[in-house]
């Protein structure tokens, strides 16, 4: 029951936000005498407070606020009612667009009113603004990370949320285990996700971050660097010279078998022989690997 309201919300989205015929003159009533589309004053409309998106540019708003005033609004907000606020309204989608009616000086929004629970406000806002890329990295894991969290959802049925593969979401949660000043420069885009996915797990993580921003190194330098600063365990491969580089179709195995798997996959070959290594970030994962690897046989 809980998958099809997600994949309601997920294909329905575009619905909810520009087929106002269809909320008006079909589910309008299902939904409470409130609902449907109408023009609300700005100052009747307020922000959601556990909004995923955590970051505005000021230079987009605005820019987007200079074509409200030359074009108007084009497409309506998603509110829902206050229960506690009589006449008032919480943004469920489209924030960014009530902050730039502000800037804009406008009077009123056009916005869609429905009835909905925070479960379904929360999962609205994540997937409007994954699928439009408007989070940061950071954002996206906080949001990916909520709904597993607080709403019991698995990374799959995240995934499947909001048109993301299960390992981008994987991948994403992993960003969470590394220190709160490498997340910072993530925000700040001084790193991108690749580079910081190639910090996890190294103890020297922030120095090695900042040598990264100075000296501007790529992804592909970033793990050398990684690499060269991890100390070796005993007996390990690189006290015994180091591993010859990759070749393409071995790292594209790695990707296949990582998309097949939904887990971190590594392949260390040497001459025809070698091992294959999974890497799984929590007992869900494990889990969910031991079912695909069960179904396989």
């Amino acid at each position: 029951m809980m998958a099809e309201g997600r994949r309601g919300l997920g294909r329905g989205l575009s619905a909810l936000l520009g087929e106002t015929d269809v909320v008006e003159a079909g589910t309008a009533a299902a939904l409470g005498p409130d609902a449907g589309l109408r023009e609300i004053p700005i100052e009747m409309i307020r922000a959601n407070p556990h909004q995923p998106r955590r970051n505005f540019d000021r230079a987009e708003i605005e820019s987007l606020a200079a074509s409200l005033k030359e074009k108007g609004v084009l497409q309506p907000i998603l509110v829902r009612p206050l229960a506690d606020s009589p006449g008032e309204y919480q943004i469920v989608a489209g924030e960014r667009r009530w902050r730039a009616a502000q800037v804009a000086a406008l009077r009123s929004l056009p916005a869609i009113v429905q009835t909905l629970d925070d479960q379904q406000v929360l999962e609205i806002g994540i997937i409007e603004n994954v699928q439009r890329t408007d989070l940061n990295p950071y954002e996206e894991a906080l949001a990916y990370r909520t709904l597993i969290d607080t709403f019991g959802h698995t990374q799959e049925a995240v995934a499947e949320a909001v048109s993301k593969s299960r390992p981008h979401v994987a991948n994403a949660l992993r960003l969470l285990t590394l220190p709160q000043a490498i997340l910072t420069m993530l925000v700040e885009g001084q790193l991108t996700a690749g580079h910081a996915r190639s910090l996890i797990g190294s103890e020297k993580a922030v120095d090695l971050a900042r040598t990264v921003i100075r000296d501007g190194l790529s992804v592909r330098q970033t793990e050398a660097l990684v690499r060269k600063h991890s100390a070796p365990r005993p007996g390990s491969a690189s006290n015994r010279g180091p591993a010859p580089a990759k070749d393409h179709d071995t790292t594209a195995l790695e990707s296949d078998l990582a998309e097949l798997l939904g887990v971190a996959v590594t392949i260390a070959d040497q001459g025809g022989a070698g091992e294959i290594r999974l890497r799984y970030d929590s007992l869900e994962q494990l889990d969910d690997l031991c079912r695909r690897l069960t179904r396989a046989g």
